[in-house]
């Protein structure tokens, strides 16, 4: 019997969770219950989920702070985080998203919204179906082992960042618009903002280190990944894919 997709719920309201709980599973998911941070961490520290669900405002330590620290943890650092807040204005969404969420769900939401949310993620997180190698200049990513390389040196990306980059590569020198990359890299983006776009793409440049100058900005156009920017020892700065 196949195991159902575990979900965290991380909400301090009893009546809140628990009508979470019971949508889920009636939805197909495994669901965890914490009520704070203490609760959560043992949680996570027992059996690593598929996706957290994460409350922003929680006794104690904050949501926007757990998902500040589970970010930077390497067990944790590629769980999905879905921000689930009644703080709807743009600062509080960017806020969320800078701190490692993946997504924000506004309350009040809807069951359908939320299904939908959580099931986007999980798609993302998914292996690429394409297991194929892609090169431009010195900057290597993998599809089939999941691994990103640049002057030889291994990088770590969240399943989205490692989706927008494998993207950008196979697509290199073209300029991509936030709503193409929103299709061709989130899919499933009916409840999705353009602003996501901009800020995953910080996320990639950060995660990148001396290659995130390899993602431009094309003013009032969008994104493109240059090969000219960086280059290499001995690559050069022409792109190739192999693997065919």
């Amino acid at each position: 019997m196949k195991n159902l997709p575990r979900i965290l719920v991380v909400e301090d309201e009893p009546s809140i969770a628990e009508l979470i709980a019971v949508n889920l599973r009636h939805g197909g998911f495994e669901v965890v219950l914490a009520q704070d941070s203490v609760s959560a961490q043992a949680a996570l520290d027992a059996v690593l989920p598929d996706a957290i669900l994460l409350d922003w405002m929680l006794p104690g330590q904050s949501g926007l702070a757990l998902a500040r620290h589970w970010r930077q943890q390497p067990r944790t650092r590629a769980v999905p985080i879905l921000m689930l807040t009644a703080r709807g204005d743009e600062p509080d969404k960017v806020a969320g998203l800078d701190a490692g969420a993946d997504d924000y769900i506004t309350k009040p939401f809807s069951t359908q919204e939320l299904l939908a949310r959580i099931r986007a993620v999980l798609r993302r997180r998914a292996p690429e179906s394409v297991n194929d190698s892609v090169r431009v200049g010195a900057l290597v990513l993998d599809a089939g082992t999941h691994r990103i390389a640049f002057e030889g040196q291994q990088l770590k990306l969240g399943p989205t960042e490692f989706k927008l980059l494998h993207y950008l590569m196979k697509h290199v020198e073209r300029v991509h618009s936030r709503s193409t990359l929103l299709d061709k890299v989130w899919g499933d983006h009916v409840f999705i903002e353009e602003r996501t776009v901009d800020v995953h793409v910080k996320r990639l440049r950060e995660a990148l280190g001396p290659a995130g100058a390899m993602v431009e900005t094309v003013r009032g156009a969008g994104y493109r990944l240059t090969a000219s920017t960086v280059s290499g020892s001995g690559t050069g700065t022409r792109a190739a894919q192999f693997g065919q």
